[in-house]
């Protein structure tokens, strides 16, 4: 017994416990490293709201929902433009103006249909198939949007100021590295190369995007 009053563990249970610890925050901290994608148009300036996301049969085992993903109608546009989930996403489409839409995409990825319809639908719309969902208003034909669909956690979107997309602890291994933007042609697919994502440090890839639409 200590002078606290509570039971000394023998030295070698006290040895034990520390060395799990320590190897458990090893392992929590090891194995993973950091992809940085610099994203340019044709004229080599940084290409802003270009999606990378990466692709690996190890990958998609990873894959979780979002909770709480919306797109909404405002000012007779959809906000966010664009918006990425992985798949088996739920997607709520609250309409926040003070006219009725009709929301629909007839995309392979998802074919749906909200008809006319004020406030937000009680039932939200399930992303459950990777691609590009291109959406509509059946009232309204200036609004566009897309939800991308990835079958991946690791994904993210290039800022305007510098172009460069960064994707934080991922697992070493070889990927597929895609890379997608609004302004292809409809039916385009994501540029894709190959990238090793090593144990440590930094892997960087540069894509350069041609053929981009105004």
């Amino acid at each position: 017994m200590s002078q606290s009053g509570m039971p000394r563990l023998p030295v070698r249970a006290g040895r034990r416990t520390w060395c799990a610890a320590l190897l458990a925050t090893l392992a929590a901290g090891a194995g993973a490293g950091t992809v940085q994608v610099d994203v340019s148009d044709a004229a080599g300036k940084p290409l802003a709201d270009a999606v990378v996301f990466l692709d690996s049969a190890e990958a998609r085992k990873q894959v979780k929902p979002l909770s709480g993903a919306e797109m909404a109608q405002e000012k007779r546009q959809f906000v966010p433009g664009l918006l990425v989930v992985p798949v088996g996403t739920e997607v709520l489409f609250p309409n926040r103006d003070s006219v009725r839409h009709h929301v629909y995409s007839f995309s392979p990825a998802k074919k749906f249909e909200l008809k006319l319809y004020s406030g937000t639908p009680s039932n939200p719309v399930l992303f459950d198939k990777s691609g590009v969902v291109t959406l509509g208003c059946n009232i309204h034909d200036q609004m566009v949007g897309w939800v991308l669909v990835v079958d991946t956690p690791y994904y993210a979107r290039t800022p305007a100021a510098t172009g460069k997309a960064q994707l934080d602890n991922v697992p070493p291994g070889t990927y597929t590295l895609r890379t997608w933007h609004t302004r292809l042609p409809v039916g385009a697919p994501a540029l894709e190369q190959t990238l090793a994502v090593p144990a440590t440090g930094m892997a960087t890839a540069s894509v350069r995007m041609t053929g981009l639409q105004p």
